[in-house]
């Protein structure tokens, strides 16, 4: 069995500036923990591949396509492929949410 707690996971850079760390990297999926501090966000992207978002901690905005919606701990949020999506940490808290990509983007080195 192997385990892993996000922060023992490192911090890789990415092109958001935001703390995300791969806990897992496997032939067919990637899980990712990134955490928002108060007013951080992403920067609006689209992946090839379909994003899970669970929200683990904290209260924040997610944006896919054309909708926003606030949404708060034990939420799951599915982001279909190929739709701009974008996370907003408006809230004076931190704001932990869990990425799996499915199927793993090929090729794939950066984080989110």
């Amino acid at each position: 069995m192997k385990t892993i707690k996000y922060t023992d996971a490192e911090a890789r850079q990415n092109p958001h500036g935001i703390d995300a760390r791969n806990l897992y990297d496997g032939e067919h999926a990637i899980v990712t923990h990134i955490l928002l501090n108060p007013g951080e966000q992403l920067k609006k992207h689209v992946t090839p591949v379909d994003a899970i978002f669970y929200v683990l901690e904290g209260t924040g905005i997610v944006e896919i396509g054309d909708e926003q919606l606030e949404v708060t701990k034990d939420t799951l949020i599915d982001s279909p492929a190929k739709i701009p999506h974008c996370w907003y940490n408006k809230s004076n808290n931190i704001l932990r949410v869990l990425v799996t990509k499915v199927p793993r983007p090929q090729g794939q080195t950066k984080l989110l």
